[in-house]
C-alpha cells in the first residue's frame, strides 16, 4: 500500500524520451547553411534566447545571423484596425474571441537565404511563417504573459515600445487566441520545443520525443500544474492546508486545470523537466483525450475546469454572472457558455453563498444601486435583491448562465464548470480597489443583460441546491449524482468509499475529471497499468481511451472524491 503524502505542487510525469537542458546540446544537430526559425509567444525572454543559441554555435566555431522577425510588425495602428470588432469596440474589459491569424500581424516578410558557413536564426512570434529549414518552439507558460501585463512591463502581441501599457482585454480575447492557434498547428512538425522559464538554459525536448510524450499522455490518468492566483478577496487556505505560495499575499484563485493555460510537467521529478501545454495535447489527440462524442460537440476544446476559489481569512467574492448561451456566442465568440458549480471544500452554517435572485427583487432598484455603486461609490446591501444560502461542507449548488452568485467569506470552493473562464459580469463588488487602488472592473450593462430573471425565489433552492441521488453501490461504497440541470452539458457526482474499499469505474468513452475532497487520497490503478496515487485536494484528468479502472481508498478515515464528465 503506498504511503499516504500531502499535496503535490509539482507534479512530474515520466516520459520515455530524454530531457534536454541548455543551449549547448540543443544545437548540437545544426548545421551551417540552414535557416532556423524558432517561433513562440510574446512574452518570451526572445534576446536571452537568440544569445543561447548564437554563443553555443560559436562555441562550435559556427556563425550566426539573425533576423528578428518582430521588426517586421506592421504597424500599431494597422493591427488595431485589422484586430478591431464592432462588437465591443469602445468596452474596456471584454473583445469577441479574435478570429485572425497571426500573418494579419505582419507587413512585408522576410524571405530569409541559406547563407554558406552561417545558421541563420529567424526567431520571435510567427517565425514559422517564413521559410525555414528547422523548426523550434520556444514556449513560456501563460502565467508569465500574464504576470507581465497585470505588472506593467509586458506588451501585446505587435505592440512597440512607447505606445502605452499592454492590456489584459488585448491579451485575453485577440493575443491568446491567435498565439494559441498558431501554437497547436506547430505541434506536429516542431523539431524541438523549449521551455524557457529558465530562459538561460531551457529544458528541451527534440520534436519526435514531444508528440511521444503527448501520445502517452492521452493514454494515461495525469495532473496538470497547479497555479494560485493572489486577489483582493484572496484567502489562506491554500498556503497552511496545502503548502502553496506561503510568500504570498494570499492564494486567492487555485487552477487546478483550466486547458487554456495549464500546462503538463513531464521528466523526472528531480531532473530536467519540460512543460508542455494541456491545450497540445487535445490539439493532437482530441479523441483519445476526450472521447468522439465530445470530440464531436466540441472540437479540440477541453469542455471541464477545476479551480479553487479561497476566501479563508479574506473578503466576499463580487456577486456576478457569467453569459447566458446565445451572448455568449453572438457577442463575446465562444461556442458554448459558462455554466459553474460551487462544490464547498471548507464552509460550514455560519458561511454563505450568494445564488439567485430574491422572490421580491425591485430590479429597477436593484439597477438603480447597482449603476450608483460604480459611478458614485455609494455602496448598497445587495442580499436585498439576492438570496443566500448556508455554505453547509461538501454541499454542491448549481450556477447556470445568467445566474447571480458568488461565494462568502471564509469557504474554500471547488468550482467545477464549464472552460470559458473569462467572463463574470460583476453587479457588485463591495468598492473594491486593486493592487493599483483603482475600482474594480463592474460590468453592470453586460450583467443585467444576461440576468436570468426566472432563477428566483423558492425555484432556486429546488433545482440548484440538490440533494444527493444514488447512482450505485457496493461493499464499502456509493455513488451519488450531486448535480445535474437539463442546460448544464455536464455533471458532478461524488464517490465514498469505506477505508480500504475498492470501487470499479469506466470513462466509457468520455474523460473524468476527478479531485479528492475528503480524506487521506486514493490510488487509481487503469487497466492499461497506469498507477497514480492522489491526495487531498489534488485532481486527476482521465483521458477518455483510459477505459476501466479500479480505485482505492487511503488511509486509515473514510474518503470523498468527486468526478465531473460530460453527459
Amino acid at each position: 500500500m503506498p504511503a499516504v503524502r500531502g499535496y503535490e505542487a509539482e507534479p512530474c510525469h515520466r516520459v520515455t524520451g530524454k530531457v534536454g537542458a541548455g543551449f549547448r546540446d540543443a544545437v548540437a544537430g545544426l548545421a551551417p547553411g540552414l535557416v532556423l526559425a524558432v517561433d513562440g509567444p510574446v512574452a518570451v525572454d526572445w534576446a536571452a534566447v537568440t544569445t543561447g543559441i548564437c554563443d553555443a554555435l560559436a562555441a562550435r566555431d559556427l556563425t550566426a545571423k539573425q533576423i528578428d522577425l518582430r521588426e517586421h510588425f506592421a504597424p500599431w495602428p494597422d493591427i488595431l484596425a485589422r484586430t478591431a470588432s464592432a462588437v465591443l469596440e469602445d468596452d474596456p474589459d471584454f473583445a469577441p474571441l479574435s478570429r485572425a491569424g497571426l500573418a494579419d500581424f505582419f507587413t512585408g516578410m522576410p524571405e530569409p537565404e541559406a547563407v554558406e558557413g552561417t545558421v541563420t536564426v529567424v526567431f520571435g512570434p510567427g517565425a514559422s511563417l517564413v521559410p525555414y529549414d528547422r523548426l523550434w518552439y520556444a514556449d513560456l507558460p501563460k502565467r508569465y504573459a500574464e504576470a507581465g501585463i497585470t505588472g506593467g512591463t509586458g506588451r501585446n502581441l505587435g505592440q512597440p515600445a512607447g505606445t502605452g501599457a499592454g492590456t489584459t482585454r488585448r491579451l485575453f480575447y485577440i493575443d491568446w487566441p491567435v498565439l494559441d492557434r498558431h501554437r497547436d498547428a506547430l505541434v506536429p512538425k516542431v523539431d524541438l520545443w523549449l521551455d524557457t522559464q529558465e530562459s538561460e538554459t531551457p529544458t528541451w525536448l527534440t520534436g519526435p520525443e514531444l508528440r511521444d510524450a503527448l501520445a502517452d499522455l492521452a493514454g494515461r490518468p495525469f495532473r496538470t500544474r497547479p497555479t494560485f492566483n493572489v486577489t483582493s478577496w484572496g484567502g489562506h487556505w491554500a498556503q497552511e492546508r496545502l503548502g502553496f505560495n506561503r510568500e504570498a499575499a494570499n492564494t486567492a484563485l487555485g487552477y487546478e486545470l483550466i486547458a487554456p493555460e495549464s500546462g503538463i510537467l513531464v521528466g523526472t521529478p528531480d531532473g530536467p523537466r519540460v512543460e508542455v501545454p494541456l491545450q497540445a495535447l487535445v490539439a493532437l489527440h482530441p479523441e483519445d483525450v476526450l472521447g468522439e462524442p465530445v470530440h464531436s460537440t466540441f472540437g479540440t476544446s477541453f469542455p471541464i475546469r477545476f479551480d479553487y476559489l479561497d476566501t479563508v481569512g479574506g473578503g466576499n467574492l463580487s456577486v456576478h454572472c457569467h453569459p447566458q448561451s446565445d451572448y455568449m456566442s453572438r457577442v463575446f465568440g465562444w461556442p458554448y457558455t459558462q455554466h459553474e458549480t460551487y462544490y464547498m471544500m471548507v464552509g460550514g452554517p455560519d458561511r454563505q453563498v450568494f445564488l439567485g435572485l430574491r422572490d421580491d427583487a425591485d430590479l429597477t432598484a436593484f439597477r438603480r444601486e447597482a449603476d450608483r455603486a460604480v459611478r458614485d461609490g455609494v455602496p448598497f446591501d445587495i442580499e436585498r435583491y439576492v438570496q443566500t444560502f448556508p455554505a453547509e461542507q461538501h454541499q454542491l449548488f448549481l450556477i447556470p448562465g445568467g445566474t447571480p452568485h458568488g461565494s462568502g467569506e471564509g469557504n474554500v470552493v471547488l468550482e467545477i464548470s464549464a472552460t470559458p473562464y473569462l467572463y463574470s459580469l460583476r453587479f457588485y463588488d463591495w468598492l473594491r480597489k486593486d493592487r493599483a487602488g483603482k475600482p474594480r472592473p463592474v460590468h453592470v450593462g453586460h450583467a443585467f443583460e444576461n440576468l436570468d430573471r426566472a432563477r428566483s425565489g423558492e425555484r432556486v433552492a429546488r433545482e440548484l441546491v440538490q440533494q444527493p441521488r444514488t447512482l450505485r453501490s457496493g461493499e464499502g461504497w456509493r455513488e451519488d449524482l450531486i448535480g445535474r440541470l437539463p442546460e448544464m452539458f455536464f455533471e458532478v457526482r461524488r464517490l465514498e468509499l469505506a477505508p480500504d474499499s475498492v470501487v470499479d469505474d469506466d470513462t466509457d468513452h468520455r474523460f473524468h475529471v476527478i479531485n479528492v475532497v475528503e480524506g487521506d487520497g486514493i490510488r487509481l490503478e487503469t487497466s492499461g497499468g497506469h498507477c497514480q496515487v492522489l491526495a487531498y485536494a489534488e485532481t486527476l484528468t482521465l483521458p477518455a481511451s483510459v477505459g476501466a479502472y479500479r480505485v482505492r481508498a487511503l488511509g486509515a478515515g473514510p474518503v470523498r472524491y468527486v468526478k465531473a464528465l460530460v453527459r
